[in-house]
């Protein structure tokens, strides 16, 4: 608190025209009054036992928590707190409200997995798999996350932006032969291969997500913003679009793949147009005509429906008749699932020799995995008032990766239609997965001849349909622009990159513009002139305040950004003219004799940084500038030590706050008998 006030009870300087410091009150204890005498950093310390020091850094810095879980982990209680944290079940399951969840469990449970057995085959065709692989990956993901996630309200299972990625990677290592018209065992063989790069795509993503558990990587996620998230969903939902084309109109053509292969697609599609199939073209607009009300009439009346109309399986089973009586796939070659084998396949590890060429496309994989369930999971523990852990979740979906992968597998994670349908159906925890899986199984064992006269044409459907939210997210544009424009170009540069490149590509170019942005921002502070609101003890900048105290002479200068290469050059230039170092710009200006830098806003400093303040302290020092540092936090204040601070300043030039550093400031500045004037801005 401020020395030399003349009135006692309106502030540490009194309010008016001028005051002359040298009216000053006798200097009390710092413990027995509220006029005390200024505290250094090292007199705080003295005075209250080091609150503010930084603890020692550990002689080896790598994985110093490991050896901790470790030791807890021996005893018995750390044992079962560590079982606790890494099976949710047992957590949730013991308070579980049978009467008042179960139920809804149940209902929501097989809703989904109704909607999970069509959407599972039409993500398998975007896989570049057979059918029956999307039903594989729409059981076991789902029964593993179960067990381990956290995320109470989330769906799990095929998702069309993951399963798009994974079909270009596929097509990649394992392309369609040039001369075509395959035999049987030929095409078997073919199947089977794209089956096994498939199951390494989600083994290599699986892999990578429990490594970054190990290393508690969880807030990776934080580098994909929402701007970019959205973005890259809405591109790929228009790459979904344009993929599916081919298998509504009937035609058969190569899969596109790599940097424009969107309007490769289109090209294709456009010149082989002649040649579309009536039958399939018909079988596409019917479908459409169907899904898409029912989708607009499941949103719009969420609230008064009991449970949303299923229109995918309305539609599969309508078809499916249609072609049976019919003979659609023998009188106009109609293209149908077939026979979709009973049981599951035994448990096989994907074919290493794949691992190596399909390892680099499993990072995006796992990190949009990663993304998109954590983001989709925070949503609805905010709205249902629990918590999720970001690490936990990575363990959930590597393992559910994983293990899956053994079976088949291709790479998996939430989806945002199905968890907004188990949550309108009245979900309440990860048991609705478990009345889920039972639905798929069902079919897997029993159901599955029932849809071999399925028409292809209807999944490319539904793949078109399950995108609405995906697309109708471009609505969002006009408030992003109005709320931050920064956002609004990240958006546009990461959905222009996904259309025109692709997602892999498209993704990598939205993280980068979204770190620039960061950086950019941190480039764009200002540094900020503090003045003393009159009557009270608080510093605020000059540009907030109406009415203002300043000391000639003095100089408080207030930082509110990190201090790292990015922004050394910035801070050496602002310092340099506030100070008078370099040439000033406002002849006559009152010389500073004393210069306070508020450090609190400053959270971290690197070397350049560092190195940055100690050049400042000795030129100041050189131009016979007193500058003194106020509120610099312990980690800050540890980088510039080992930068040499101390080499050009003493410990009694840091203080705790402005206010210690000010009246320090103003002791200093009486000898030349200064006026405290108030200033109007």
């Amino acid at each position: 608190m401020l020395q030399g006030a003349k009135d006692k009870m309106s502030g540490p300087l009194a309010s008016g025209a001028c005051s002359d410091p040298e009216e000053a009150s006798d200097v009390k204890s710092p413990l027995s009054s509220r006029f005390r005498e200024p505290l250094t950093h090292a007199r705080f310390q003295e005075l209250f036992g080091g609150a503010e020091q930084e603890p020692e850094l550990p002689a080896e810095p790598c994985l110093p928590w490991l050896r901790r879980r470790r030791a807890d982990a021996c005893s018995g209680p750390g044992a079962w707190r560590m079982l606790l944290a890494r099976l949710p079940p047992l957590r949730w399951l013991p308070q579980y409200r049978w009467r008042a969840w179960l139920l809804g469990d149940a209902v929501a449970g097989i809703t989904v997995g109704v909607v999970h057995v069509p959407q599972g085959m039409a993500f398998a065709l975007l896989t570049s798999v057979p059918p029956v692989f999307g039903l594989y990956t729409s059981f076991f993901p789902v029964l593993i996350y179960s067990l381990l996630g956290t995320g109470r309200h989330l769906s799990t299972g095929t998702f069309a932006v993951l399963s798009l990625m994974t079909g270009s990677v596929v097509e990649r290592v394992v392309p369609e032969p040039l001369a075509g018209n395959l035999s049987g065992i030929e095409r078997e063989q073919l199947e089977a291969r794209r089956v096994g790069a498939a199951a390494a795509v989600a083994f290599g993503s699986g892999t990578l997500m429990l490594g970054m558990f190990v290393l508690r990587l969880g807030v990776l996620s934080t580098f994909l913003s929402e701007p970019v998230v959205k973005a890259l969903t809405s591109g790929a939902a228009l790459h979904v679009l344009v993929s599916q084309l081919p298998s509504l109109l009937g035609l058969s053509l190569p899969r596109q793949i790599g940097c424009f292969s969107l309007f490769k697609t289109l090209a294709a599609v456009l010149s082989a147009l002649s040649q579309s199939s009536p039958a399939e073209l018909t079988i596409s607009a019917l479908s459409l005509a169907l899904l898409v009300p029912v989708k607009e009439l499941n949103v719009r009346f969420r609230d008064r429906l009991p449970t949303p109309i299923p229109g995918e399986v309305v539609m599969v089973l309508l078809a499916t008749v249609l072609c049976f009586t019919s003979s659609l796939d023998t009188r106009y070659n109609v293209q149908v699932v077939g026979l979709l084998p009973g049981g599951f396949p035994q448990p096989l590890l994907p074919t290493l020799d794949e691992l190596p060429r399909v390892l680099a496309d499993s990072l995006p994989i796992s990190l949009v995995t990663f993304a998109v369930s954590t983001s989709l999971a925070s949503i609805y523990a905010d709205k249902y008032s629990y918590t999720i852990d970001p690490n936990q979740e990575l363990l959930a979906h590597g393992v559910s990766n994983l293990i899956s992968s053994l079976f088949s597998c291709f790479p998996n994670s939430a989806t945002l239609a199905t968890t907004s349908l188990l949550v309108d159906a009245g979900g309440n925890t990860q048991l609705a997965g478990l009345f889920s899986c039972v639905v798929v199984l069902a079919v897997l064992l029993w159901l599955g001849p029932f849809f071999y006269y399925l028409p292809k044409a209807v999944l490319a459907c539904i793949n078109i349909s399950s995108m609405r939210q995906m697309f109708f997210q471009m609505q969002e544009l006009p408030q992003l622009w109005h709320i931050s424009r920064v956002d609004f170009a990240v958006w546009m540069v990461t959905w222009v990159a996904v259309v025109t490149l692709n997602v892999d590509l498209g993704l990598a170019v939205g993280v980068v513009v979204s770190m620039m942005a960061v950086v950019c921002r941190t480039q764009r502070v200002q540094c900020l002139a503090l003045g003393l609101a009159e009557g009270t003890e608080l510093y605020r900048p000059v540009r907030e305040s109406q009415k203002l105290l300043q000391v000639p002479g003095l100089c408080i200068l207030s930082y509110p950004a990190p201090l790292y290469f990015a922004t050394r050059g910035q801070f050496h230039r602002i310092l340099e003219w506030h100070l008078g170092l370099g040439e000033r710009t406002t002849p006559g200006a009152e010389p500073v004799r004393v210069a306070i830098l508020d450090f609190s806003g400053i959270t971290f400093a690197d070397a350049a940084g560092a190195r940055e303040v100690v050049q400042l302290t000795r030129r100041c020092q050189d131009d016979g500038i007193y500058l003194l540092l106020a509120q610099c936090n312990a980690l800050v204040l540890e980088t510039l030590t080992r930068a040499g601070l101390w080499d050009s300043m003493t410990s009694e030039q840091l203080f705790v706050s402005v206010q210690d550093a000010a009246a320090h400031a103003l002791e200093r500045l009486k000898p030349t008998g200064p006026k405290i004037c108030t200033v109007w801005v």
